[in-house]
């Protein structure tokens, strides 16, 4: 990089190497601070880090719903790094942002509150609680459907351009889940009036498992009836191979539902949709705290 072959920055000024360092990116600016006096000021300075923020950030901010005065950072570099290990609450809470930190691109979680759930309004199938550990003040919690069906939406100009995404379900459990260990759930990600990311996965926080059971029932054989013994096998295999849930940091699971680009000047839809409809079995003990939609590595 042309920047690392100035002797040691002495030869150009501290607004010249600011500029310079703009134009890479936080990890870049980090690392060739390390390099020399000069580099270490600059890299400090707001407007390096101006450029680094999004460029609508003080608009997101001031969602917020605690206001954006009540961010208490100093520099633009301690705002960068505040967003990047704090996410905040916006639009009246049904939204957290954040960005990642290698890079600034941001990241969204929609909260369970955004999304269109099936029968989240009827209290014998799901219940909104509040849980310490979340982000959001409310979560859904899963009771007893049959029909399990969730989807969000956000708009790409909500995202940052020329970036690929993934969007995650973020969840956990708190009594015993059952009725998704042996029927794969479906997901469906994708920009609206273009081509759609599916995928199939298992919510089950044990993984899929398939049991088997097998039994000898009486026969009637011409005028005779033959008892036969009842002969009961169980057995356990593991099931299809399949994604799984992963432990995230903050102690919650979550499993990738599936990716797509955002690309510059682009505004459309981003639709994200998961269901298990085809199994009929009881599902219960899913507490969803939302979509989490970050950059992909």
């Amino acid at each position: 990089m042309a920047v690392e072959r100035i002797a040691c920055g002495d030869e150009l000024p501290e607004g010249c190497i600011a500029t310079a360092l703009s134009l890479t990116s936080p990890k870049e600016a980090c690392r060739l601070a390390l390099v020399a006096s000069t580099f270490r000021s600059a890299a400090e300075s707001d407007a390096v880090w101006d450029r680094f923020l999004p460029p609508d950030y003080y608009d997101i901010i001031s969602r917020s719903i605690d206001g954006p005065d009540s961010l208490n950072v100093g520099s633009k570099k301690d705002l960068y790094l505040y967003l990047c290990d704090n996410p905040i609450l916006i639009d009246g809470g049904t939204k957290s942002f954040s960005l990642e930190k290698w890079s600034g691109k941001k990241c969204y979680m929609l909260a369970a509150r955004s999304l269109q759930i099936v029968w989240v309004d009827t209290p014998k199938h799901w219940r909104w609680i509040s849980l310490p550990e979340s982000r959001f003040s409310e979560v859904a919690e899963l009771l007893d459907v049959c029909w399990f069906d969730i989807s969000g939406k956000i708009n790409t100009n909500m995202l940052s351009p020329d970036t690929r995404y993934g969007a995650y379900l973020v969840f956990t459990t708190k009594s015993r889940t059952c009725g998704f260990e042996n029927q794969p759930a479906e997901s469906s990600v994708g920009i609206a009036g273009h081509e759609r990311y599916t995928h199939t996965f298992y919510l089950n926080p044990q993984g899929g498992r398939r049991q088997y059971r097998y039994q000898v029932v009486p026969r009637r054989l011409g005028i005779f009836t033959h008892h036969m013994a009842r002969i009961l096998r169980e057995e356990t295999e593991d099931a299809p191979k399949g994604c799984h849930p992963k432990q995230r940091s903050d102690g919650w699971m979550e499993i990738e539902l599936g990716e797509f680009f955002i690309k510059r000047g682009q505004e459309a839809e981003v639709e994200i949709s998961l269901t298990e409809v085809k199994g009929g079995d009881r599902k219960a003990g899913l507490i969803i705290e939302g979509i989490d939609i970050r950059p992909k590595e």
